[in-house]
């Protein structure tokens, strides 16, 4: 199978695809290829081979999948393995790609029977191709509306039996009636260090580059507990290693590549730390407006709040209030600051912060 496998993969994007040619190519050498190789999340594996196994018993197409959680844990290999096990061709677009219900009619006209259509970031589609997929994925059947006004026409067409999977990294933002039309949803879970040890070894096995266990252990513990960020760190300790430590990757070169590239023991890196110094040194610690910590560290709103600031509120560094951003006793002490008499108290609430400038 391995052979479907690599067609698949030569014939869609990748995830990632911003990334420049060489990155992509990186990572999808290192993407595993079956349900036996996918390291971590457990409960997803054993949930998800068993839709499979039991689709594939009963000779019936497998039930719609959505695949929801943060960037980086693997939504699209998930979905390549689930084309791979099927042995079906494997069909990647997004839901920014798809903006009227015409782009999505184009898209499911064209798939056969068994196949799996990948629709990355689901939950940006646009809403007449969100309707039109509803009635897609539970009747098989698109209503294709030729010409404009009272004279246009509908045209129902069959469409043969297929799978759908679904991947968002915000859930919430789904229609209900479109989440409902999914008969497995599973939700992807952090890695933990040990686990993102296993993904680097393995790693580094396919890339026939010699990384000690305290060199793997380093690597793991500083990626965020994310499988593509390990990928990546590893890539830039392989290029220290081999220009300056004779291509072994062992403890003190690992330490030291990450801290050229300036990631730090827990993860952070320079945004991160930015936000902090900026928060404490500039703020008293907040409470601050979003926008106005972007501004502090000469980034967009948007960059802080969706790459620095999930991160620094999962470590417990910084806490979301309805006043704004507020700097933990934590985050204090990891910049190695002594928290000002009277500094701002945390005032915790699950909202997102209001519209704070």
């Amino acid at each position: 199978m391995s052979d479907d496998f690599d067609a698949i993969v030569a014939a869609n994007r990748a995830e990632g695809a911003d990334d420049h040619p060489e990155d992509q190519a990186f990572e999808t050498a290192l993407r595993p290829r079956s349900i036996d190789e996918l390291i971590g999340q457990e409960r997803v594996r054993e949930q998800l081979s068993l839709v499979l196994d039991a689709a594939v018993a009963r000779g019936r197409t497998p039930d719609h999948v959505l695949l929801s959680g943060p960037p980086g844990l693997g939504k699209t290999t998930i979905a390549m393995i689930i084309a791979h096990h099927l042995s079906r061709p494997l069909r990647i677009t997004s839901g920014p790609a798809i903006q009227n219900a015409g782009d999505l009619a184009a898209i499911v006209s064209g798939i056969n029977e068994g196949d799996v259509l990948f629709i990355d970031e689901i939950h940006r589609m646009s809403r007449p191709a969100e309707e039109l997929l509803y009635m897609a994925m539970e009747d098989f059947r698109v209503d294709v509306v030729i010409g404009k006004g009272p004279g246009a026409t509908a045209i129902p067409l069959e469409i043969p039996p297929f799978t759908v999977v679904g991947a968002t990294t915000r859930a919430g933002l789904l229609p209900g009636p479109l989440r409902d039309r999914f008969g497995f949803t599973a939700q992807l879970d952090f890695y933990d260090t040990h686990e993102l040890h296993r993904i680097v070894d393995r790693s580094a096995g396919l890339l026939a580059l010699e990384v000690t266990h305290e060199g793997g252990g380093e690597i793991a513990s500083r990626s965020r507990g994310t499988p593509r960020i390990a990928n990546r760190l590893l890539r830039r300790v392989r290029d220290y290693a081999e220009v300056r430590a004779g291509g072994i990757v062992d403890a003190d070169v690992a330490r030291s590549a990450l801290a050229l590239y300036e990631v730090d023991d827990l993860g952070l890196d320079r945004l991160d730390r930015a936000v902090l110094r900026a928060l404490c040194s500039s703020f008293g610690g907040g409470p601050v407006g979003i926008s106005t910590l972007a501004v502090a560290v000469g980034e967009e709103r948007e960059t802080v709040e969706e790459l620095a600031e999930p991160f620094l509120v999962r470590l417990g560094f910084l806490a979301r209030t309805p006043r704004g951003r507020v700097a933990t006793a934590a985050a204090w002490r990891h910049l190695g600051l002594t928290a000002p008499a009277g500094s701002a108290q945390l005032a915790l609430d699950d909202d997102p912060d209001p519209q704070h400038t």
